[in-house]
Formats: C-alpha cells, sequence, structure tokens
C-alpha cells in the first residue's frame, strides 16, 4: 500500500479532535455544545431566497453567478468589506488589498501556502484554536504555546518567545477568543502590532466573531495599530450571513495579496462566484445592518441562558468566562475531573461538548479539567436541558 505523506502523521492528534467535533454535530439526538456554528434561527433564508429569485436571471446576475469569475473575487463584494465591515472599525483598505477566500480557514491555508516551510515556528495562544493548528501542522510547522492570563495572550511573553524561536507568524484571536471567549485589551493590541514590525514577524489576526458583540464597547482590531503591513486581518462571513456559503476574505498589503493570489490560484482558482454574488446582494440592499442586530439578539439570550444554566447545574468550584460576545465559554472544573475520559459518558447521556487538553499545543496534562462551550447553535432549553444532564454526570463524579 502506499505510504501516507508524513504530514498526515504530525496533524493526527488535531485531526482526531477535529473530526469528534463534527461527528457530533450531526447527531440528531444529542444536544451539543461543541460545534461553532452560528443559531439556525438566524440564518437569513427569506432573504437569500428573494435575492436568488431576483438576481439569477440572464438580464440581471445569473449568468456571472454561474460562470468563472475573478481570483481576488467579486467586486462589489470586496467593496462592501472596505465600506461595511472594515471602515466602521477604522480601517481604510482597498479592493485590491481584499482577497474572497473559502470561508475563513482558508486564509490560514494560503498563507502557510506562501509562507511557511516545515519545521517554521508559528507562536499560539495558550489554548488556542485547534482546527488552524492542524492546518499548521499540516504544513509541519510547530506551533509553540504563548503564555495567556485572564485578558489573553501576554506580551512579555511573546516578545521572548519571538526572540528565542524567530517564528514566522504570531496567530491570535484577539476577540471573543476560541476556544475560551475572551478578549484581548486595547493596550495588547497595540503592542503586539508593534512587535510584529519591530521583529519582522506576521501577526495574524483572525477575528471572525467581532461583530458577535452583545456587551461592552467595541475595540480596534490590531490591523488598526499597523504601520508597517505585518498584520494580516483575516475574517469570515459564516457568523453574520451563512456558514454555508464558505465565504471569508483576507486583508493584507499588495505585495502580499499577490502571492496569495498565486496560491489560491494553485488551490481552487477562486471562492463561488454564486455565493460571492448572493452575498453581495446581501450587502448591497441594505438587509445587513438589521440582520446584525436580529443575530447579536438571538446569540445574546443564549450567552445568557448558558451563564446561568453553568451557575445552576455545574458544581461549586466551577469557573467559567463571561464572554461579551461570541460562541463559546471555557469552563473549568474543580477537583479531578477528566474531561476527556468524561467525554465518552457524556455523549452516551447525549450532550457533547469539546474537552479542553486538546486546546493546549504544549500538552503536558494541561487543559485536562477543562472544556470549551457552545451556546451558538442550542436554544435555551436545550442548554437548560443539556447542561443538567452534564451537570449531573460531573457531580456523580465527585
Amino acid at each position: 500500500m502506499p505510504k501516507f505523506a508524513q504530514r498526515m502523521q504530525d496533524m493526527e492528534n488535531t485531526a482526531v479532535i477535529i473530526r469528534g467535533l463534527f461527528n457530533a454535530m450531526g447527531d440528531p439526538e444529542t444536544i451539543s455544545f461543541g460545534g461553532g456554528a452560528p443559531a439556525k434561527e438566524g440564518l437569513p433564508v427569506d432573504i437569500v431566497r428573494e435575492i436568488c429569485a431576483d438576481v439569477l436571471t440572464e438580464e440581471k446576475r445569473g449568468q456571472e453567478a454561474l460562470q468563472y469569475g475573478a481570483v481576488l473575487g467579486v467586486a462589489d463584494l470586496r467593496q462592501a468589506v472596505c465600506d461595511v465591515l472594515l471602515a466602521p472599525k477604522g480601517l481604510s483598505p482597498s479592493p485590491d488589498e481584499i482577497l474572497i477566500v473559502n470561508g475563513g480557514l482558508e486564509t490560514m491555508n494560503l498563507l502557510c501556502q506562501v509562507f511557511i516551510d516545515p519545521g517554521d515556528v508559528i507562536l499560539v495562544e495558550s489554548p488556542t484554536f485547534v482546527h488552524c493548528v492542524e492546518i499548521f501542522e499540516m504544513f509541519q510547522a510547530k506551533c509553540i504555546a504563548v503564555e495567556c492570563d485572564d485578558q489573553g495572550l501576554v506580551m512579555e511573553d511573546v516578545e521572548r518567545k519571538i526572540k528565542e524561536y524567530h517564528p514566522k507568524f504570531v496567530y491570535v484571536i484577539p476577540t471573543f477568543q476560541n476556544p475560551t471567549g475572551k478578549t484581548l485589551p486595547v493596550d495588547r493590541r497595540k503592542r503586539l502590532a508593534e512587535l510584529g514590525s519591530q521583529y519582522d514577524v506576521i501577526i495574524l489576526e483572525d477575528d471572525p466573531y467581532q461583530e458577535l458583540r452583545y456587551s461592552g464597547e467595541a475595540l480596534p482590531p490590531i490591523k488598526c495599530f499597523d504601520k508597517t503591513g505585518h498584520t494580516v486581518y483575516a475574517n469570515s462571513f459564516s457568523k453574520i450571513f451563512s456558514p454555508g456559503s464558505r465565504l471569508g476574505f483576507v486583508y493584507t498589503k499588495k505585495e502580499w495579496i499577490a502571492r496569495l493570489f498565486d496560491a489560491k490560484t494553485a488551490t481552487n482558482s477562486h471562492t463561488s462566484t454564486f455565493a460571492q454574488v448572493i452575498c453581495a446582494e446581501f450587502f448591497k440592499r441594505g438587509y445587513f445592518p438589521e440582520h446584525l442586530e436580529k443575530i447579536r439578539a438571538i446569540h445574546r439570550e443564549r450567552r445568557d441562558a448558558m451563564m446561568a444554566a453553568i451557575d445552576k447545574y455545574l458544581p461549586e468550584g466551577t469557573k467559567r468566562v463571561f464572554p461579551d460576545g461570541g460562541l463559546f465559554t471555557w469552563v473549568e472544573l474543580p477537583g479531578n475531573i477528566d474531561t476527556t475520559a468524561l467525554l465518552k459518558e457524556a455523549n452516551e447521556n447525549h450532550v457533547h461538548y469539546i474537552a479542553g487538553e486538546g486546546f493546549f499545543t504544549e500538552g503536558g496534562g494541561k487543559g485536562k479539567n477543562c472544556m470549551r462551550i457552545s451556546f451558538g447553535n442550542v436554544t435555551p432549553e436545550q442548554i437548560d436541558v443539556g447542561m443538567k444532564r452534564l451537570g449531573d454526570l460531573i457531580r456523580s463524579k465527585l
């Protein structure tokens, strides 16, 4: 039998976690707090049907939607990114600095194609988003964990590890971080951008949850403080439009866009024109502001229901993050509960979460008593039932 490439072995540990995540999302009997999906009730089904019926004609955009398209992406969607999504955050890119990609994760893949050689180092948060670690490991990069506190990355440790490891990237989710729900404060954002410039390191800012804020004040992206082009801003339409559309975008300087262009053509030529046309019309027709308020309200209610259920059903001594937005909270259990070992029993009780240990690239049992809990695609009623099941199971082990 032909031998698999070494990269498949290098990414195996994280691949196991991702397989389990997607498998649990497909079980209708299980209340899953594992996936990162937004509320299905917030998906703009009627709006998309109306747009499709109107524009998918030969007289309008039907032929454009069904034909090959530009590698950078549909022009009016890139313009909407600039005007609707980035300008209110204090950013002022040109459309030529935007590349539309297949979901937020393709940005990481393309950047690795352009910059990463086997053995290169990428600094990541501790804990960090395991799906991106899977991508980094596929390219045979070495992920080094950076110390985090209650507010996210500790800048002194970032600088110390930049000096020690000479990384290509610092990968960070600064707003409602996955998996913890924490948000990096403004002073640390500014300092991280400065470190990228000072040490010639790419700051890869992954910001897919920024629009989903339910409390507190909006913070400027790290990219706002970037004076040398070392910060690359990655985002997704999955949480604010449709995960099934598989649309995302990356904003970086033109010289790097040109290289990403080449990697994109070698990967899949361009992102679905059909999905881009529908999404562009969604923004052009002014649906986004009202839609955003709707999905914020849905997820705010679920965030609050989850916080109440954790406090009600999980044992005394449990610690949890109160996220100001996003889709996740991070739970640390008391005692010697091993959430990885507990997961099989939880699934047998038709409730699912993601065990915390897999989010720590440094290993050594860190996060063994932790779990990532998602409240996005579960109703308040399901949250109450599922967390009671989970709480009863945990209490039985103490």
